[in-house]
């Protein structure tokens, strides 16, 4: 079983502390380490191993939710652009990031990967921190 597994079963029994909702081809949530600010992923429900073990609709559906997200993320965060990356390298199940990108981002990181930050002096997703942001990405997306 993956992270990714275990995250939406979390979501499914409600005890995911970053999930911001259920779409309809999975679950939103924000990620653990808030690296920029309004980093999301998007998880399919069921989990599936790669986007192209969605067939159809399924798989138009799940794509459609993540360029939904990207655009709630946009106007929320009001940043510069979103950059999308489905990867499944670490952990071998679909999942879309979703990362705001800024103009306030160090010249020498702002038009690099975002995976060259450093991730472990990062905020990690607290409530307290990102209840507010994490509230308007829920509002936005679901109202």
């Amino acid at each position: 079983m993956t992270a990714i597994h275990r995250m939406v079963d979390a979501c499914r029994e409600g005890t995911h502390p970053s999930c911001v909702g259920q779409v309809k081809s999975g679950w939103v949530i924000m990620g653990q380490i808030q690296v920029i600010p309004g980093y999301c992923l998007l998880l399919p429900d069921p989990v599936v191993p790669h986007l192209h073990a969605l067939q159809g609709t399924d798989r138009c559906q799940f794509l459609d939710d993540m360029a939904d997200l990207g655009e709630v993320v946009l106007q929320v965060t009001k940043a510069t652009r979103i950059n999308y990356e489905m990867l499944g390298n670490l952990e071998p199940a679909l999942h879309a990031h979703v990362f705001p990108r800024f103009d306030f981002e160090p010249e020498g990181l702002k038009t690099k990967p975002i995976w060259m930050y450093d991730w472990d002096s990062a905020d990690t997703f607290s409530m307290d921190q990102h209840g507010e942001l994490f509230q308007k990405i829920q509002q936005t997306l679901f109202d």
